[in-house]
């Protein structure tokens, strides 16, 4: 089995594990000015969508995408609720703290100090980061959008993650310092800088903290063009 990470842009990737294809926090073209042109709601499979809250550059086509492909969409009871009210059929509710284990590994949501309304001013729930054990033994830490926190640290005194994909914005997230220490944290061997450059309140260079976090902490950074991916 392997996992391969493909990064859209922004926040969204769409991970095929091992032929299982999994959306996290849908925001595609022509909406996310990260996005590739071709990187459309319509062309993207998903067997499953996960969301990590309710802000609109991350839930923007979870609706259009499950709609059409019949994926089940995980995400916090809020969030899921207001999906199955928007017509989405096939849903599974965790909340923070709690996991479940779907045909590719197990899913749990982890704290994340951020906001959660949802487009149409709905109530979120609580935001959450991603962490995703698959059945080959992968594990990948989606942070979502989050300040640094202390609870990181149990991610890592768990075994750490092979890959992190962290916010580096700064401004809405945490910044390229507080995200070397959460690398740290997490005891990732590999971290995936995400949520940076799409807007101006968030400009960063990548290749900064690349060199940031290889000198502090020996950890690899693969910096992904929107477009590129990463197999485990």
């Amino acid at each position: 089995m392997s996992v391969t990470l493909k990064f859209i842009g922004h926040a969204t990737f769409v991970v095929d594990a091992d032929g299982t294809k999994i959306v996290i926090d849908p925001f595609f073209a022509p909406d996310n000015p990260a996005a590739p042109a071709d990187a459309t709601p319509d062309s993207v499979d998903a067997d499953f969508i996960i969301v990590s809250h309710g802000h609109g550059d991350h839930i923007a086509h979870a609706v259009e995408i499950a709609k059409r492909t019949g994926a089940m969409v995980i995400s916090n009871f809020e969030i899921v609720s207001w999906l199955a009210n928007q017509g989405v059929e096939k849903t599974h509710p965790l909340h923070i703290g709690g996991g479940n284990s779907f045909p590719f590994g197990r899913v749990k949501l982890t704290i994340a100090h951020h906001g959660s309304g949802l487009p149409d001013g709905s109530y979120g729930g609580n935001p959450a980061g991603i962490l995703i054990n698959f059945n080959d033994g992968t594990d990948v830490y989606f942070a979502g959008d989050t300040a640094l926190t202390y609870d990181m640290r149990l991610i890592g005194e768990a075994g750490g993650v092979d890959v992190a994909a962290l916010p580096i914005g700064d401004n809405f997230t945490m910044g390229p310092d507080d995200a070397v220490i959460a690398a740290q944290f997490v005891k990732a061997k590999q971290v995936i800088p995400i949520h940076y450059n799409t807007w101006p309140y968030i400009e960063q260079d990548p290749q900064a903290f690349a060199r940031k976090l290889q000198e502090e902490t020996g950890i690899e950074c693969r910096i992904l063009a929107p477009g590129e991916s990463l197999t485990v």
